[in-house]
Protein backbone atom coordinates (compact mmCIF):
# COMPACT_ATOMS: atom_id res chain seq x y z
CA UNK A 1 0.00 0.00 0.00
CA UNK A 2 1.06 3.56 -0.68
CA UNK A 3 1.07 4.61 2.98
CA UNK A 4 3.32 1.72 3.97
CA UNK A 5 5.77 2.31 1.16
CA UNK A 6 6.21 5.91 2.25
CA UNK A 7 6.89 4.67 5.79
CA UNK A 8 4.51 6.99 7.61
CA UNK A 9 4.86 6.39 11.36
CA UNK A 10 1.37 4.93 11.81
CA UNK A 11 2.18 3.19 15.08
CA UNK A 12 3.38 6.48 16.51
CA UNK A 13 0.34 8.35 15.26
CA UNK A 14 -2.18 5.86 16.62
CA UNK A 15 -0.74 5.57 20.11
CA UNK A 16 -2.95 6.71 22.94
CA UNK A 17 -3.06 10.00 24.76
CA UNK A 18 -2.53 10.48 28.48
CA UNK A 19 -0.71 8.87 31.34
CA UNK A 20 0.69 5.42 31.96
CA UNK A 21 -1.83 3.88 34.34
CA UNK A 22 -2.63 0.33 35.27
CA UNK A 23 -4.12 -3.02 36.09
CA UNK A 24 -5.48 -4.91 37.89
CA UNK A 25 -8.59 -2.75 38.16
CA UNK A 26 -9.23 -1.79 41.76
CA UNK A 27 -12.76 -2.13 43.13
CA UNK A 28 -14.39 1.15 44.11
CA UNK A 29 -12.25 3.38 41.86
CA UNK A 30 -14.75 6.03 40.85
CA UNK A 31 -13.25 9.23 39.51
CA UNK A 32 -15.21 12.21 40.74
CA UNK A 33 -15.79 13.53 37.23
CA UNK A 34 -17.65 10.36 36.22
CA UNK A 35 -19.98 10.51 39.21
CA UNK A 36 -20.72 14.18 38.64
CA UNK A 37 -21.31 13.87 34.90
CA UNK A 38 -23.63 10.87 35.18
CA UNK A 39 -26.78 11.99 36.96
CA UNK A 40 -30.40 10.93 36.84
CA UNK A 41 -31.20 14.00 34.75
CA UNK A 42 -28.38 13.33 32.27
CA UNK A 43 -27.52 9.62 32.35
CA UNK A 44 -24.50 8.41 30.41
CA UNK A 45 -25.41 5.71 27.89
CA UNK A 46 -22.85 3.01 27.18
CA UNK A 47 -23.00 0.17 24.66
CA UNK A 48 -20.91 -2.97 24.49
CA UNK A 49 -20.83 -6.21 22.52
CA UNK A 50 -19.29 -9.53 23.54
CA UNK A 51 -19.03 -11.98 20.65
CA UNK A 52 -18.37 -15.73 20.75
CA UNK A 53 -17.57 -17.78 17.63
CA UNK A 54 -18.49 -21.14 16.12
CA UNK A 55 -22.11 -21.16 17.23
CA UNK A 56 -23.76 -22.40 20.41
CA UNK A 57 -25.03 -25.62 22.00
CA UNK A 58 -28.57 -24.44 21.35
CA UNK A 59 -30.33 -27.29 23.21
CA UNK A 60 -28.72 -25.95 26.39
CA UNK A 61 -29.31 -22.27 25.54
CA UNK A 62 -32.95 -21.76 24.60
CA UNK A 63 -35.54 -21.49 27.39
CA UNK A 64 -38.79 -23.38 26.75
CA UNK A 65 -40.93 -20.79 28.53
CA UNK A 66 -41.45 -17.25 27.24
CA UNK A 67 -41.93 -14.13 29.32
CA UNK A 68 -40.77 -13.32 32.84
CA UNK A 69 -41.21 -16.87 34.15
CA UNK A 70 -38.63 -18.41 31.82
CA UNK A 71 -36.31 -21.01 33.27
CA UNK A 72 -32.57 -20.44 33.46
CA UNK A 73 -31.05 -22.99 31.11
CA UNK A 74 -27.69 -24.67 31.58
CA UNK A 75 -25.75 -22.19 29.45
CA UNK A 76 -27.50 -19.17 30.94
CA UNK A 77 -26.80 -20.33 34.50
CA UNK A 78 -23.70 -18.05 34.89
CA UNK A 79 -25.96 -15.06 34.19
CA UNK A 80 -28.68 -16.01 36.67
CA UNK A 81 -27.58 -13.37 39.18
CA UNK A 82 -28.40 -10.67 36.58
CA UNK A 83 -31.79 -12.07 35.62
CA UNK A 84 -33.61 -8.87 36.61
CA UNK A 85 -31.66 -6.95 33.94
CA UNK A 86 -31.53 -9.67 31.29
CA UNK A 87 -33.55 -10.13 28.12
CA UNK A 88 -33.00 -13.42 26.30
CA UNK A 89 -33.88 -13.09 22.62
CA UNK A 90 -34.56 -16.09 20.41
CA UNK A 91 -35.88 -16.41 16.88
CA UNK A 92 -33.93 -13.56 15.28
CA UNK A 93 -32.26 -14.45 11.98
CA UNK A 94 -29.08 -13.24 10.34
CA UNK A 95 -28.98 -12.65 6.59
CA UNK A 96 -28.35 -15.93 4.75
CA UNK A 97 -25.05 -16.70 3.05
CA UNK A 98 -24.19 -19.43 0.56
CA UNK A 99 -20.43 -19.16 1.02
CA UNK A 100 -17.98 -17.91 3.59
CA UNK A 101 -20.20 -19.04 6.44
CA UNK A 102 -17.78 -18.05 9.20
CA UNK A 103 -16.80 -14.78 7.51
CA UNK A 104 -20.51 -14.04 7.15
CA UNK A 105 -21.31 -14.97 10.75
CA UNK A 106 -18.88 -12.41 12.15
CA UNK A 107 -19.46 -9.70 9.56
CA UNK A 108 -23.25 -9.71 9.54
CA UNK A 109 -23.50 -9.88 13.34
CA UNK A 110 -23.50 -6.09 13.76
CA UNK A 111 -23.79 -4.93 10.14
CA UNK A 112 -26.62 -7.05 8.76
CA UNK A 113 -24.51 -7.42 5.61
CA UNK A 114 -22.77 -10.48 4.22
CA UNK A 115 -19.18 -9.78 3.18
CA UNK A 116 -18.09 -9.48 -0.41
CA UNK A 117 -16.07 -12.51 -1.49
CA UNK A 118 -12.60 -11.08 -1.85
CA UNK A 119 -9.15 -11.39 -0.34
CA UNK A 120 -8.13 -7.78 -0.90
CA UNK A 121 -10.82 -5.15 -1.61
CA UNK A 122 -12.97 -5.64 1.47
CA UNK A 123 -16.62 -4.63 1.52
CA UNK A 124 -19.28 -5.09 4.18
CA UNK A 125 -21.37 -2.46 6.00
CA UNK A 126 -21.23 0.00 8.89
CA UNK A 127 -21.73 -1.85 12.18
CA UNK A 128 -24.14 -0.90 14.95
CA UNK A 129 -21.37 -0.06 17.38
CA UNK A 130 -19.84 2.42 14.95
CA UNK A 131 -23.16 4.11 14.22
CA UNK A 132 -23.46 4.66 17.97
CA UNK A 133 -19.80 5.69 18.27
CA UNK A 134 -20.28 8.44 15.69
CA UNK A 135 -22.80 10.08 18.00
CA UNK A 136 -21.20 9.41 21.40
CA UNK A 137 -17.64 10.25 20.30
CA UNK A 138 -18.30 13.92 20.89
CA UNK A 139 -18.28 13.20 24.63
CA UNK A 140 -15.16 11.04 24.91
CA UNK A 141 -11.51 10.89 23.92
CA UNK A 142 -11.93 7.52 22.19
CA UNK A 143 -14.85 6.90 19.86
CA UNK A 144 -14.81 3.14 20.47
CA UNK A 145 -12.65 0.34 21.78
CA UNK A 146 -12.12 -2.96 19.95
CA UNK A 147 -10.80 -5.90 21.98
CA UNK A 148 -9.97 -9.48 20.99
CA UNK A 149 -8.37 -12.51 22.61
CA UNK A 150 -7.07 -14.36 19.54
CA UNK A 151 -4.23 -13.09 17.41
CA UNK A 152 -5.06 -11.82 13.95
CA UNK A 153 -4.71 -14.73 11.55
CA UNK A 154 -3.88 -13.52 8.08
CA UNK A 155 -3.78 -16.89 6.31
CA UNK A 156 -4.79 -20.49 6.80
CA UNK A 157 -7.87 -20.89 9.00
CA UNK A 158 -10.25 -18.68 7.02
CA UNK A 159 -13.09 -19.26 4.56
CA UNK A 160 -11.83 -20.03 1.06
CA UNK A 161 -11.83 -16.92 -1.12
CA UNK A 162 -12.55 -14.56 1.80
CA UNK A 163 -10.06 -12.31 3.50
CA UNK A 164 -9.17 -13.43 7.02
CA UNK A 165 -10.05 -9.90 8.13
CA UNK A 166 -13.73 -10.86 7.93
CA UNK A 167 -13.33 -13.51 10.63
CA UNK A 168 -11.07 -11.29 12.75
CA UNK A 169 -13.57 -8.51 13.46
CA UNK A 170 -17.23 -7.67 14.01
CA UNK A 171 -16.73 -3.89 13.88
CA UNK A 172 -16.78 -1.79 10.67
CA UNK A 173 -16.32 1.98 10.56
CA UNK A 174 -17.39 2.10 6.93
CA UNK A 175 -18.20 -0.39 4.19
CA UNK A 176 -14.49 -0.75 3.45
CA UNK A 177 -12.90 -0.05 6.85
CA UNK A 178 -12.84 -2.90 9.37
CA UNK A 179 -11.69 -2.18 12.93
CA UNK A 180 -9.58 -5.11 14.11
CA UNK A 181 -9.57 -5.96 17.80
CA UNK A 182 -6.35 -5.68 19.80
CA UNK A 183 -5.42 -8.79 21.80
CA UNK A 184 -2.44 -7.43 23.74
CA UNK A 185 -3.54 -5.82 27.04
CA UNK A 186 -0.49 -3.55 27.01
CA UNK A 187 -1.43 -2.18 23.59
CA UNK A 188 -5.06 -1.70 24.66
CA UNK A 189 -3.83 0.18 27.71
CA UNK A 190 -1.66 2.48 25.58
CA UNK A 191 -4.61 3.11 23.27
CA UNK A 192 -6.63 4.22 26.26
CA UNK A 193 -4.05 6.09 28.33
CA UNK A 194 -0.91 6.54 26.23
CA UNK A 195 2.69 6.28 27.43
CA UNK A 196 3.44 9.57 29.19
CA UNK A 197 4.70 7.60 32.18
CA UNK A 198 2.97 9.73 34.80
CA UNK A 199 -0.49 10.63 36.04
CA UNK A 200 0.72 14.17 36.69
CA UNK A 201 -1.44 16.65 34.70
CA UNK A 202 1.67 18.49 33.46
CA UNK A 203 3.14 15.27 32.05
CA UNK A 204 -0.14 14.41 30.35
CA UNK A 205 -0.40 17.85 28.79
CA UNK A 206 3.21 17.64 27.54
CA UNK A 207 2.39 14.33 25.84
CA UNK A 208 -0.73 15.79 24.30
CA UNK A 209 1.25 18.66 22.77
CA UNK A 210 3.83 16.21 21.43
CA UNK A 211 1.10 14.10 19.83
CA UNK A 212 -0.35 17.20 18.17
CA UNK A 213 3.08 18.05 16.76
CA UNK A 214 3.41 14.54 15.29
CA UNK A 215 -0.03 14.76 13.69
CA UNK A 216 0.77 18.12 12.11
CA UNK A 217 3.85 16.56 10.54
CA UNK A 218 1.94 13.51 9.26
CA UNK A 219 -0.80 15.68 7.75
CA UNK A 220 1.78 17.70 5.83
CA UNK A 221 3.34 14.50 4.44
CA UNK A 222 -0.05 13.15 3.35
CA UNK A 223 -0.85 16.41 1.53
CA UNK A 224 2.34 15.90 -0.50
CA UNK A 225 1.71 12.20 -1.15
CA UNK A 226 -1.81 12.77 -2.50
CA UNK A 227 -0.49 14.40 -5.67
CA UNK A 228 -0.80 12.06 -8.63
CA UNK A 229 -2.56 9.20 -6.83
CA UNK A 230 -5.10 6.97 -8.54
CA UNK A 231 -8.75 6.64 -7.39
CA UNK A 232 -8.16 3.57 -5.21
CA UNK A 233 -5.20 5.18 -3.46
CA UNK A 234 -7.19 8.36 -2.92
CA UNK A 235 -9.87 6.27 -1.19
CA UNK A 236 -7.27 4.64 1.06
CA UNK A 237 -5.75 8.02 1.90
CA UNK A 238 -9.17 9.47 2.67
CA UNK A 239 -9.83 6.58 5.08
CA UNK A 240 -6.43 7.17 6.68
CA UNK A 241 -7.14 10.87 7.04
CA UNK A 242 -10.42 10.03 8.72
CA UNK A 243 -8.43 8.13 11.35
CA UNK A 244 -6.07 11.10 11.70
CA UNK A 245 -9.00 13.48 12.17
CA UNK A 246 -10.36 11.16 14.86
CA UNK A 247 -7.03 11.35 16.69
CA UNK A 248 -6.99 15.13 16.35
CA UNK A 249 -10.45 15.15 17.95
CA UNK A 250 -9.13 12.96 20.75
CA UNK A 251 -6.23 15.33 21.34
CA UNK A 252 -8.59 18.28 21.55
CA UNK A 253 -10.81 16.38 23.98
CA UNK A 254 -7.75 15.33 26.01
CA UNK A 255 -6.66 18.96 26.34
CA UNK A 256 -10.10 19.86 27.65
CA UNK A 257 -9.96 17.00 30.16
CA UNK A 258 -6.24 17.08 31.03
CA UNK A 259 -6.89 18.05 34.65
CA UNK A 260 -9.06 15.02 35.36
CA UNK A 261 -7.92 12.79 38.18
CA UNK A 262 -7.41 9.21 36.98
CA UNK A 263 -7.06 6.05 39.08
CA UNK A 264 -3.51 4.78 39.42
CA UNK A 265 -2.85 1.16 38.44
CA UNK A 266 0.07 -0.61 36.76
CA UNK A 267 0.29 -1.01 33.00
CA UNK A 268 -0.03 -4.66 31.88
CA UNK A 269 3.23 -6.31 30.84
CA UNK A 270 1.66 -8.26 27.98
CA UNK A 271 -0.58 -11.25 27.28
CA UNK A 272 -1.16 -13.44 30.38
CA UNK A 273 -0.27 -17.11 30.35
CA UNK A 274 -3.81 -18.51 30.55
CA UNK A 275 -6.96 -17.79 28.57
CA UNK A 276 -8.94 -17.04 31.74
CA UNK A 277 -6.39 -14.51 33.00
CA UNK A 278 -6.23 -12.93 29.55
CA UNK A 279 -10.01 -12.68 29.25
CA UNK A 280 -10.42 -11.18 32.72
CA UNK A 281 -7.66 -8.63 32.17
CA UNK A 282 -9.33 -7.50 28.94
CA UNK A 283 -12.68 -7.24 30.73
CA UNK A 284 -10.95 -5.13 33.39
CA UNK A 285 -9.66 -2.81 30.66
CA UNK A 286 -13.09 -2.62 29.06
CA UNK A 287 -14.62 -1.70 32.40
CA UNK A 288 -11.89 0.83 33.14
CA UNK A 289 -12.52 2.50 29.78
CA UNK A 290 -16.20 2.90 30.68
CA UNK A 291 -15.50 3.93 34.25
CA UNK A 292 -13.10 6.71 33.29
CA UNK A 293 -15.43 7.80 30.46
CA UNK A 294 -12.67 7.44 27.87
CA UNK A 295 -15.16 5.67 25.62
CA UNK A 296 -18.81 4.64 25.76
CA UNK A 297 -18.71 2.01 23.00
CA UNK A 298 -16.77 -1.25 22.86
CA UNK A 299 -16.67 -4.64 21.14
CA UNK A 300 -15.00 -7.74 22.53
CA UNK A 301 -14.33 -10.94 20.54
CA UNK A 302 -13.72 -13.80 22.97
CA UNK A 303 -12.34 -15.74 20.02
CA UNK A 304 -12.31 -15.35 16.25
CA UNK A 305 -14.48 -17.37 13.90
CA UNK A 306 -12.89 -20.74 12.96
CA UNK A 307 -10.92 -20.46 16.17
CA UNK A 308 -8.90 -23.59 16.87
CA UNK A 309 -8.23 -22.62 20.47
CA UNK A 310 -8.21 -25.45 23.01
CA UNK A 311 -9.53 -25.24 26.57
CA UNK A 312 -7.65 -27.85 28.64
CA UNK A 313 -8.37 -25.86 31.82
CA UNK A 314 -12.03 -26.93 31.60
CA UNK A 315 -11.35 -30.45 30.37
CA UNK A 316 -11.65 -29.68 26.65
CA UNK A 317 -8.21 -30.14 25.05
CA UNK A 318 -9.88 -30.42 21.64
CA UNK A 319 -9.74 -27.67 19.02
CA UNK A 320 -12.86 -25.50 19.21
CA UNK A 321 -13.81 -25.27 15.53
CA UNK A 322 -13.57 -28.98 14.62
CA UNK A 323 -15.41 -29.84 17.83
CA UNK A 324 -18.20 -27.41 16.94
CA UNK A 325 -19.04 -29.71 14.01
CA UNK A 326 -20.43 -32.11 16.60
CA UNK A 327 -22.62 -34.17 14.23
CA UNK A 328 -24.98 -34.56 17.22
CA UNK A 329 -22.40 -36.77 18.87
CA UNK A 330 -23.13 -36.52 22.64
CA UNK A 331 -19.44 -36.41 23.59
CA UNK A 332 -18.62 -33.56 21.19
CA UNK A 333 -21.83 -31.72 22.06
CA UNK A 334 -20.93 -31.84 25.74
CA UNK A 335 -17.52 -30.31 24.97
CA UNK A 336 -19.12 -27.44 23.03
CA UNK A 337 -21.51 -26.84 25.93
CA UNK A 338 -18.54 -26.64 28.30
CA UNK A 339 -16.79 -24.07 26.08
CA UNK A 340 -19.98 -21.99 25.81
CA UNK A 341 -20.46 -22.09 29.58
CA UNK A 342 -16.84 -21.08 30.19
CA UNK A 343 -17.24 -18.01 27.97
CA UNK A 344 -20.45 -17.02 29.78
CA UNK A 345 -18.78 -17.46 33.17
CA UNK A 346 -16.07 -15.01 32.13
CA UNK A 347 -18.70 -12.57 30.89
CA UNK A 348 -20.39 -12.85 34.29
CA UNK A 349 -17.09 -11.77 35.86
CA UNK A 350 -17.36 -8.50 33.92
CA UNK A 351 -21.01 -8.04 34.85
CA UNK A 352 -20.26 -8.47 38.54
CA UNK A 353 -17.51 -5.83 38.34
CA UNK A 354 -19.91 -3.49 36.55
CA UNK A 355 -22.66 -4.05 39.12
CA UNK A 356 -20.22 -3.40 41.97
CA UNK A 357 -18.98 -0.11 40.49
CA UNK A 358 -20.99 2.97 41.57
CA UNK A 359 -21.89 5.33 38.74
CA UNK A 360 -24.00 8.43 39.27
CA UNK A 361 -27.31 7.42 40.84
CA UNK A 362 -26.70 3.72 40.22
CA UNK A 363 -24.00 1.39 38.93
CA UNK A 364 -22.12 0.96 35.69
CA UNK A 365 -24.36 -2.01 34.88
CA UNK A 366 -27.41 0.25 35.29
CA UNK A 367 -25.95 2.63 32.73
CA UNK A 368 -24.90 0.23 30.00
CA UNK A 369 -26.46 -2.01 27.40
CA UNK A 370 -24.44 -5.16 26.72
CA UNK A 371 -25.22 -7.50 23.81
CA UNK A 372 -23.81 -11.04 24.10
CA UNK A 373 -24.13 -13.64 21.39
CA UNK A 374 -22.90 -15.52 18.35
CA UNK A 375 -23.19 -15.04 14.61
CA UNK A 376 -24.60 -18.51 14.07
CA UNK A 377 -26.78 -20.78 16.16
CA UNK A 378 -26.14 -24.49 15.51
CA UNK A 379 -22.52 -24.58 14.38
CA UNK A 380 -22.84 -28.07 12.94
CA UNK A 381 -25.22 -26.68 10.31
CA UNK A 382 -23.71 -23.17 10.16
CA UNK A 383 -27.26 -22.02 10.88
CA UNK A 384 -28.09 -18.32 10.57
CA UNK A 385 -31.58 -18.79 12.06
CA UNK A 386 -32.55 -18.24 15.69
CA UNK A 387 -29.30 -16.61 16.79
CA UNK A 388 -28.39 -16.96 20.49
CA UNK A 389 -28.61 -13.44 21.91
CA UNK A 390 -28.94 -11.88 25.34
CA UNK A 391 -29.19 -8.20 26.22
CA UNK A 392 -28.07 -7.25 29.73
CA UNK A 393 -27.99 -3.98 31.64
CA UNK A 394 -30.24 -1.14 32.64
CA UNK A 395 -29.61 0.86 29.48
CA UNK A 396 -29.72 4.08 31.52
CA UNK A 397 -33.45 3.62 31.97
CA UNK A 398 -34.13 2.77 28.33
CA UNK A 399 -34.85 -0.93 28.85
CA UNK A 400 -37.90 -2.46 30.47
CA UNK A 401 -36.95 -3.73 33.93
CA UNK A 402 -37.29 -7.39 34.81
CA UNK A 403 -35.85 -10.47 33.13
CA UNK A 404 -37.69 -11.95 30.18
CA UNK A 405 -37.35 -14.47 27.41
CA UNK A 406 -38.63 -12.96 24.18
CA UNK A 407 -39.27 -15.22 21.22
CA UNK A 408 -39.84 -13.21 18.07
CA UNK A 409 -42.08 -14.05 15.15
CA UNK A 410 -40.75 -16.41 12.50
CA UNK A 411 -38.29 -14.90 10.01
CA UNK A 412 -37.73 -11.72 12.03
CA UNK A 413 -34.34 -10.26 10.99
CA UNK A 414 -31.78 -9.54 13.71
CA UNK A 415 -31.41 -6.08 12.18
CA UNK A 416 -34.76 -5.24 13.81
CA UNK A 417 -32.95 -5.63 17.13
CA UNK A 418 -30.17 -3.40 15.80
CA UNK A 419 -32.70 -0.66 14.99
CA UNK A 420 -34.13 -0.96 18.49
CA UNK A 421 -30.70 -0.74 20.14
CA UNK A 422 -29.82 2.30 18.03
CA UNK A 423 -33.08 3.97 19.05
CA UNK A 424 -32.47 3.29 22.75
CA UNK A 425 -28.93 4.65 22.44
CA UNK A 426 -30.23 7.90 21.01
CA UNK A 427 -29.19 7.19 17.42
CA UNK A 428 -32.48 6.51 15.60
CA UNK A 429 -32.14 4.92 12.16
CA UNK A 430 -35.06 4.20 9.83
CA UNK A 431 -33.73 1.06 8.18
CA UNK A 432 -30.70 -1.22 8.18
CA UNK A 433 -30.01 -3.91 5.62
CA UNK A 434 -32.95 -6.37 5.67
CA UNK A 435 -34.74 -4.80 8.66
CA UNK A 436 -38.53 -4.62 8.66
CA UNK A 437 -39.02 -2.36 11.69
CA UNK A 438 -38.07 -1.82 15.31
CA UNK A 439 -38.93 -4.36 17.97
CA UNK A 440 -41.37 -3.09 20.59
CA UNK A 441 -40.10 -5.64 23.07
CA UNK A 442 -37.50 -3.53 24.86
CA UNK A 443 -39.56 -0.49 25.73
CA UNK A 444 -39.69 0.99 29.19
CA UNK A 445 -42.84 0.25 31.13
Amino acid sequence: MMITKKALPRRTVLRGIGATLALPLLDGMVPAFAAIRNSAAHPVRRFGVVYVPNGMAMKHWTPETEGAAFEITRLLKPLEAYRDQMTVLTGLNGVPSNAGVHASAATRFLTGVTPERTESNLRAGVSVDQLIARELAKHTQLASLEIALDSRDVSGSCDVGFSCTYTNTISWRSETTPLLGENNPRAVFERLFGDAGSTDPAARLARIKKDQSILDSVTEKIDTLQQGLGPNDHLRVDEYLEAVRDIERRIQKAEEQSDRELPEVDQPAGIPATYEEHAKMMFDLQLLAYQTDLTRVSTYMMAREISGRTYPEIGVPDSHHPTSHHRDDPTLYEKIAKINTFHLTLFAYFLEKARATPDGDGTLLDHMMMLYGAGMSDSNRHDNKGLPLVLIGGGSGQLRPGGRHVKTADKTPVTNLHLTILDKMGVPVDTMSDSTGKLDLLSVG
